[in-house]
């Protein structure tokens, strides 16, 4: 009896040894992963992000956008999708998939339907997103080495934040239940923010709920996040923790109470975290549009300072490994952009430089306008553009240049990080003005030192 006892022991040691030995392999890392703080490739090879959000659910035929993002250095792409409730449903998300491969970009994708939860009556709840996820299950499986699930595009409003921890581990839990191997990316209550700090205190649960351990936290940096100070310690307190975060958002300073762009840039990269700056174009705010009508020849201000600015995308990106021998991303030189639509000569001999003026944004008594800087056949050192307005406009803030004015005459200099421009080189600078009756543009001088 003892011996039949020892061998069926025995047996069933073995037989527990070769359930082990079968499902550990469904625990190992697949794909995109997080490994401490960081977000790994499959080889282990760290990845990351630099990239930009792209509205495809709004602008389903703006399918050169991956391309021309890709072009300026990018690395990944966080695409707007729509899960039916208040847009979309997005049902191309194969398409979307193979227009990131095809371009050698990492794919975010993201529901925005749960935008504002709990505040805005539209919204979908974070259940109805795993919903819509699960749907798009066979289009998703075997794509972990090139796709991030981000399952709720700022899933809770300021209503409640509190509710985004269960919310938030009871979606991880259905996306694995439902078979979903992916790096997945939650996005922090109060629409993004977390100034109530529901995230940043409750990150170890939510994390903890992962039964894959491969879950990125996502910040969304705008207004709350105006000062270097609340920047800097919201970041120390999840790397203190070793806690993944990416900034999955932010905008840029045009007033004093907007987000601090430049310590954001700046942070991400000394701290090796990844970013994906809002929006390449469409708003109906076009101030954080990063170019003018979706075209890469038209950047704006925002839009210059992400891809070619310090700490941007073309000086930082490097390119996944998991495409053909992971090439890293170089800046080039000088900035490229397209010729001036419209250029104008300095008084009194060759041309040093050209200036062009666009409208890029107007409401009423309001306006935005960018201002492109183009060397003529020499490289310049320094850059000066005047202009008269003709209808009494006024510049109330600018950036990237120095503007003064006296009356309807204005003078805009470059700051000290762009008036070195090779021959044939480009920069950009804007600004916000007010108008009244009639917005004419204005003749522009430029003159080069």
């Amino acid at each position: 009896m003892r011996r039949r006892l020892a061998a069926c022991v025995a047996v069933l040691l073995a037989v527990a040894g070769s359930v082990l030995m079968f499902v550990r392999p469904a625990d190992a890392a697949v794909g995109l992963h997080v490994s401490g703080r960081n977000i790994v490739e499959a080889n282990g090879q760290t990845f990351v992000m630099r990239g930009v959000n792209h509205p495809h659910v709004w602008f389903t035929n703006q399918t050169r956008a991956f391309a021309d993002i890709k072009a300026l250095g990018a690395n990944t792409v966080r695409v707007v999708l729509g899960s039916g409730k208040r847009w979309g449903p997005s049902t191309d998300v194969g398409n979307v998939i193979s227009l990131c491969k095809q371009h050698r970009l990492i794919c975010v994708l993201e529901v925005h339907d749960t935008t504002g939860y709990g505040e805005e009556g539209a919204a979908a709840s974070l259940d109805e997103a795993v919903d819509y996820w699960i749907s798009q299950r066979s289009a998703l499986v075997g794509e972990e080495n090139h796709v991030v699930i981000n399952i709720g595009n700022e899933p809770i409003g300021n209503t409640d934040a509190g509710q985004w921890t269960a919310a938030t581990t009871a979606a991880i839990a259905r996306m694995r239940a439902n078979g979903f191997q992916h790096l997945l990316m939650v996005d922090a209550p109060n629409w993004g923010q977390d100034w109530q700090y529901v995230m940043r205190d409750n990150a170890q649960t939510v994390l903890d709920a992962d039964s894959r351990h491969n879950t990125v936290l996502s910040i969304h940096m705008y207004g709350v996040f105006n000062t270097a100070a609340s920047i800097v310690d919201y970041l120390d307190r999840f790397r203190s923790n070793g806690w993944p975060l990416v900034i999955g958002e932010f905008g840029w300073r045009t007033n004093a109470n907007d987000v601090d762009h430049e310590t954001v840039l700046s942070e991400a990269v000394s701290r090796g975290l990844g970013y994906l700056a809002w929006s390449w174009s469409g708003n109906t705010d076009p101030i954080l549009d990063m170019t003018v009508d979706f075209d890469p020849g038209r950047l704006t201000s925002w839009g210059e300072r992400i891809f070619n600015g310090p700490n941007g995308i073309r000086a930082t990106a490097r390119e996944a490994t998991v495409f053909a021998g992971g090439t890293p991303t170089t800046p080039p030189a000088t900035p490229t952009t397209g010729p001036p639509a419209t250029p104008t000569t300095p008084p009194g001999g060759t041309r040093a430089c050209t200036a062009t003026y666009a409208v890029v944004g107007q409401w009423s008594g309001g306006f935005q306008a960018d201002v492109r800087v183009t060397a003529g056949a020499s490289a310049i050192s320094g850059w000066a553009v005047s202009w008269t307005f003709p209808h009494g406009q006024r510049v109330s803030q600018s950036w990237n240049a120095t503007v003064s004015s006296s009356g309807s005459s204005v003078t805009a200099r470059n700051v000290s990080y762009n008036g070195t421009l090779a021959a044939g080189a480009s920069t950009t600078f804007g600004f916000l003005g007010s108008w009244n009756g009639t917005n004419g543009t204005p003749a522009l001088t430029c003159t080069a030192s």
